[in-house]
């Protein structure tokens, strides 16, 4: 294996368990522990995350942690498209393992959350506390989510709320690294990427939960469907789990990408955070 390979494979992998494990973590401690407080809380621990990886991974691979985003710079930059299996791939793998890790911290917190609550893992109540993993809409929190759970209208706002977040996340993503956009020093790329992202977690999140990232979904989901939550984990919001958390954000970075590096600047864009 060629050390450049080596590099962006360990640089999405590290890269996006560090994301996933703090944003997850922070649900997490919401959740079971009741600590931190407040969307905005977790929101920013999310956009902090995104920064601090990007930080530390960004020469490595370009700092994706996002299929969504990978293929929309197959399409609108140089990266090469014969790397995006193996961007996703990576991404996957680190998603996964920072579910490991998140449970492997507070299995026993989040065991301790359902007993005292009567929740019996792998039953629609269970989405309370699979929802540290994967997505789900309308956003729990209320004794109607079983009666709104599948409900077209719900569906049809989740998938847009997806699609739009990402959107508006490829663009700002695509937008600070153009070459036509040079209005803050490269330093300071990933803080604006982060607060972004937490800006539309605090809007989105009501919602969808505010994924944007099919692999920071699909691969917890898989985690929790293993981990005793069983088929609910896909089925709570019927089909769902694809459209709103996979093809959504897809369509959505495409949007954002197209209209940064085609529309507002015109360059294409560059690969990069």
């Amino acid at each position: 294996m060629k050390k450049s390979t080596l590099s962006w494979i360990q640089g999405e992998i590290i890269g996006t368990f560090l994301l996933v494990f703090f944003g997850c973590g922070s649900v997490a401690t919401a959740v079971a522990v009741g600590a931190p407080v407040g969307l905005f809380q977790i929101a920013i621990i999310w956009g902090m995350g995104l920064a601090s990886a990007i930080y530390l991974t960004g020469k490595l691979s370009g700092a994706h942690f996002n299929p969504a985003i990978t293929i929309a710079f197959a399409f609108f930059t140089d990266f090469p498209a014969k790397r995006v299996p193996g961007y996703i791939m990576a991404q996957l793998i680190g998603a996964f393992l920072a579910a490991v890790a998140v449970y492997t911290l507070f299995g026993g917190a989040i065991e301790a959350y359902e007993a005292e609550n009567e929740i019996r893992r792998g039953k629609l109540a269970s989405v309370a506390t699979a929802k540290i993993f994967g997505e789900y809409f309308p956003n729990w929190g209320d004794s109607g989510f079983a009666e709104r759970a599948q409900d077209s209208a719900f569906h049809f706002r989740a998938c847009f709320a997806e699609l739009l977040g990402t959107a508006l996340l490829a663009l700002a993503i695509f937008g600070f690294i153009a070459k036509g956009n040079r209005t803050i020093p490269d330093s300071l790329i990933p803080a604006a990427i982060g607060m972004t992202l937490t800006v539309l977690i605090c809007i989105f999140a009501p919602i969808s939960q505010a994924g944007f990232n099919p692999a920071r979904d699909f691969a917890p989901r898989l985690f929790s469907f293993f981990a005793g939550w069983g088929k609910i984990s896909f089925s709570a919001n019927g089909i769902g789990w694809l459209t709103v958390y996979i093809l959504s954000p897809i369509v959505g970075a495409l949007i954002g990408g197209f209209v940064a590096s085609k529309l507002v600047y015109g360059d294409g864009g560059e690969d990069g955070e």
